[in-house]
């Protein structure tokens, strides 16, 4: 036994209007693209200087880092020279190598300042980092 209403709906709908569903679809994509752009990574910002004789260094370093602030950095924490100082004798008696890692904006003398100290413990592998072009 059929309804009148039900073959209403059966005879009268034919096609189906999928205009708010493309509607719906772009709102969604416009959504989460908004919403993935301001995701931050974390990190320390360093815009290294560009070499051309650069190598690629495979062996395991200790990476400081040293911002254009001439803050210095070890495994993302501020680290104080006497802190280095330490750290870098622990590094020299297992004859671990350094990857100084400097901002194009830190000041020179920093740089030989923590260089100097490694070659005064005994470090003798000081390297560093730049973007190879």
């Amino acid at each position: 036994m059929k309804f009148k209403r039900h073959m209403k709906l059966e005879h009268g709908l034919r096609q189906i209007d999928i205009a708010p569903l493309i509607d719906m679809v772009f709102l969604l994509l416009i959504f989460f693209m908004l919403t993935s752009s301001f995701v931050m990574q974390p990190g320390i910002k360093v815009n290294l200087p560009k070499a051309v004789t650069s190598e690629v260094v495979k062996q395991q370093n200790i990476e400081l880092i040293v911002s254009g602030e001439n803050v210095i950095y070890l495994s993302g924490k501020v680290i104080t020279m006497q802190e280095l100082k330490s750290l870098l004798k622990q590094a020299a008696k297992r004859e671990q190598s350094v990857l100084i890692k400097s901002d194009k904006r830190a000041s020179l003398g920093r740089v030989v300042e923590i260089w100097d100290m490694c070659r005064d413990l005994g470090i003798t592998q000081v390297n560093i980092a730049t973007n190879q072009e």
